[in-house]
């Protein structure tokens, strides 16, 4: 499994063009699978960017919980697959396309961060992302409220 590490900062182009960054291009296999699912984080104004083997492995998991006889549980795949997209960077110059529906729903306009967060990466319009960040104080008290969960 991929994990992803690093903030890198891209400009989006009026295509919704955007170069995938090399760090991370580089720590996906040399001849494997390419692809990546997009879609909008359900608690935050950015995207999340999962490889096709992981976003398979999550829906799987999710998928294997619901009942699709159950109204409620088809309504919740439902919503779950929409607005999804599938990229791969292009061979030539590692350019991504991401639909401007998607870019505009977390705000980007040109500038934008990829954020490695481990199994996936965010990816965010450059002031929201700066703007998301919590206190060292804030940091502190949730490490220390999760720790004793354990």
């Amino acid at each position: 499994m991929v994990k992803f590490i690093g903030e890198y900062n891209a400009r989006v182009d009026d295509k919704g063009r955007v170069v995938f960054p090399s760090a991370f291009k580089g720590l996906m296999p040399a001849d494997g699978d390419m692809r990546f699912v997009i879609k909008k984080d359900i608690f935050s104004d950015c995207l999340e960017m999962y490889t096709y083997a992981e976003w398979e492995r999550q829906s799987e998991e999710v998928k294997s919980k619901l009942n699709f006889f159950n109204r409620q549980h088809a309504m919740f795949w439902r919503e779950y697959m929409r607005n999804r997209a599938l990229v791969e960077p292009d061979s030539k110059l590692g350019r991504i396309s991401i639909p401007k529906k998607m870019l505009e729903s977390i705000g980007v306009d040109k500038e934008m961060v990829f954020s490695g967060n481990d199994h996936k990466i965010e990816i965010w319009a450059k002031d929201r992302y700066e703007a998301a960040g919590i206190s060292n104080e804030e940091y502190i008290n949730l490490a220390e409220t999760l720790s004793e969960i354990r």
